[in-house]
Parts: structure tokens; sequence; C-alpha cells
């Protein structure tokens, strides 16, 4: 907790201990959440609206879903857009366009919810508590709350701004409360046991990097696991597996990214992977020179229902040898490099992913992946994306223009001998 946090959290416990919420020092604090919502809109002083919205902010992470639905049904009638101010203000500044009549168009064509979201945000764990708050908006699926949702994404990312992001290495001095949540958290290959995550966080070649948000420091927004290597590996199974000979990370040759999780549901919309990764790749070839490449061992979550609805190839069919490796490569090389959404981007979100960072697919690894999950997804198949980071940006730019899948010369080659 920084000190911004300690000091907000200090105000508050103090108000509690002398009971000044009821005092006229901060007047009533309304169990009506309506009252309260008023409260916090119409009070001017600082410090009283900071008490307000930690106060208000608790009785909405205190409601049902139910009562959630009517608390912002209420906010989306009593606290949108006043249509005629705002048309008024339009009209004034068309006849005279000035500082002050750009500022009241500005004022009045938001909603007035979002300077109330804006008011919780600085208080006591306000930006953690608006994160949550998204997520269960979210999971209403109520079609009345979608502008609730699309506002705080809105918020978020300029809370949220890379600029503002912390990067931390987790390793296994790590508080136990980070680590646990990074075994929560983690999205591509489970850790099953504090044994695991040692595995991944304790050797001198395997690393782990997160970042953070200055007021939510307890909490990882997202974090990515690298294998320090001597060559590319073919397989997760000889990077997680606990038993293998480590190395000294200073001769690694190689940077694998095999894992990246998002960690917070409520800031889904929001894209830190790019950054993070970039940014670890730049820390790690600051301290390790020698390192000459970095590549990802990624899934390829899609692979097998798409093969199935547009091969015909069945999981069966892989497994029972009726489909044979050339035939199945070329199906998969289909998918990954030619097969598009209806907005012309690549069907397979991983690599949508890595080639949108401005990666390359490198090559591809048949029997890699052998866990049940890795089998049901692409039959045991993975990617390499490699990240050249002297022609990453200019890839990044290029992959937007042209929605084209950039390929290095082994798949190049391997697509030429397989068609």
């Amino acid at each position: 907790m920084n000190f911004f946090q300690n000091m907000i959290s200090s105000i508050t416990k103090r108000a509690q201990k002398f009971n000044t919420f009821g005092s006229k020092t901060f007047g009533t604090l309304h169990k009506d959440i309506n009252k309260a919502t008023e409260l916090v809109m119409s009070t001017s002083g600082e410090v009283s609206t900071l008490v307000y919205a930690d106060h208000l902010l608790n009785l909405i992470e205190d409601l049902s879903n139910e009562k959630l639905e009517k608390f912002l049904i209420f906010l989306s009638k009593n606290y949108d857009i006043d249509t005629n101010n705002l048309i008024k203000n339009v009209e004034i500044y068309s006849l005279d366009k000035n500082e002050r009549n750009l500022k009241n168009i500005s004022e009045t064509s938001e909603p007035k919810w979002i300077e109330l979201f804006r008011r919780l945000n600085a208080s006591s764990n306000g930006t953690s508590k608006l994160v949550s708050l998204r997520e269960r908006i979210r999971s209403l699926n109520n079609p009345e709350l979608k502008p609730f949702d699309a506002g705080l994404l809105r918020l978020f990312k300029y809370w949220f701004n890379p600029s503002f992001l912390v990067l931390e290495k987790i390793d296994w001095t790590t508080p136990a409360n980070i680590l646990e949540k990074i075994i929560a958290y983690e999205a591509v290959h489970e850790i099953n046991s504090w044994d695991d995550l040692r595995a991944r966080l304790a050797p001198n070649d395997r690393q782990c990097f997160a970042f953070f948000h200055p007021l939510i420091p307890d909490d990882p927004l997202i974090f990515v696991e690298v294998a320090l290597c001597e060559e590319v590996p073919d397989s997760i199974e000889s990077i997680i597996k606990i038993e293998r000979n480590e190395i000294n990370a200073e001769n690694a040759n190689v940077g694998i990214f095999y894992s990246i999780s998002n960690c917070q549901n409520g800031l889904l919309g929001i894209s830190f992977g790019n950054f993070l990764i970039k940014r670890v790749a730049k820390k790690l070839k600051q301290e390790l020179p020698d390192l000459n490449q970095f590549l990802t061992l990624s899934p390829i979550p899609g692979l097998m229902t798409w093969l199935e609805k547009n091969a015909p190839l069945t999981h069966e069919q892989c497994i029972d040898g009726s489909c044979t490796d050339e035939d199945f490569l070329k199906q998969a090389l289909t998918y990954l490099t030619e097969s598009t959404r209806e907005d012309g981007l690549p069907n397979d979100p991983v690599g949508r992913f890595h080639l949108g960072n401005g990666a390359i697919l490198d090559r591809i690894n048949l029997n890699a992946d052998k866990s049940t999950k890795g089998m049901m997804q692409s039959n045991g198949l993975m990617a390499n994306y490699l990240y050249d980071l002297e022609v990453v940006e200019e890839n990044h730019e290029l992959f937007f223009k042209t929605k084209s899948v950039k390929i290095s010369k082994d798949i190049k080659s391997l697509k030429n001998k397989l068609s």
C-alpha cells in the first residue's frame, strides 16, 4: 500500500473512530444508496468527498446482483446526459467559440455517472473496487448496463495507461499473498502445486515478470513467464517439468515466453501484453546481452474446433492415425496463416495477439503439448512466434495495415513442401 492509500485509509479510520461521520464534520452517512450517491455528487470538500465515496463503494459492494442492477438503472435515469442542456451549449459555442463555452460542452456531453466513478476512484481502494464492479456488470449480461461497461472501460484506459504501470520481477522470495495469486491466475499451463510454482520461479533460468498498478499494489494485472534456454525448446514439458537440468542464465541464448496471463476480468479490453512482453524482452537483453532471440512457445486454442468445421478433421482421426502428420500440418498452417475472422484478422486468438504485437510466425512443433488441454485444443501442436526487437514496431504497423500473417523462411519452406 503506497503513501496515498495510507493517507486516505487513515482519514477514513480516524473518522470512524471518533464517530465524526454523524457529526457536522462530515454529515450523515446514508444507508440509502441513492441518498449516499447524491451526497458524493453534491459535496465539494476534498476530504469529505473521499469519505462519502468510500462509504458508497462499500454499499455498492454489498449489493446483491438484483439490487446492483436496480442501482445502475437508477444512475442511468437520474445521472444521465442532460440533452437539452447539451444542445443549448452546442448552440452557444457555435456562436462564440471560446474556451469557456467549449468546456461547457465537454462537461455536459458525458453522463453525470462518469463523474461519480471519477470521485469513487479517488477513495481508498477505489480503483480496485471499480475494476471488480465492472467485472460484476459484465457478468450480469444485461443490455441496459452496457453503457456502464463501456464507460468504465474508457476511464480505465486512462487510469491504466502503460506509463503508469510498474514492472516487477516475481520470484520465490515474493510475498506469499502474491504467489498465491500467480497460482490462481495462471491461465495457460496450470500450476498444480507449490512445487510446480517453485520450478517456475526459483531456478536461475526461469523468470516471471508482472505489471502492477500503483493503487493496486498487491494484485498483478498481467504476468509473463520466461524460460532462458541454450536452444529453442520443442515442447512445453521440457520447460515446466520439475525435474530437469538447470542452466546458468548467463549461458542462455534464447528467451522463451511460454505463458502470459491476464489477471483482472474487470480490465478486459485493455491490452497490457504488448507492452509487457516488449519491456521484459528489453530488460532481459540489458541484463543478459548474449540473449539473441526472443520467441514464444504458444498454444493454438482454436485449431481443432476450426479443423472439425472446415477440414473436416476430427481429434479422433488425428489420434487413430487416419490422418498423417503431413495432412495435419498442412491444415494447421492454413488455419494459422490464411483463415480469418469477418474483420480480416487471423482466426487464432493467440496468433492474432502476437502478430499484432509485431512478432512473426517462426515455426510450429508437433507433440509439443501432450496435456489433456493441449491435445483437445490443438492435438498437441504449438507455435513459436519470434520477437525481433529491431523490426517489431515495423511489423506491428504492417500487420494492422495489411492484416497478413508474416512468416519465417522455415514456415514458407514447410508450406511449399506440403502444398
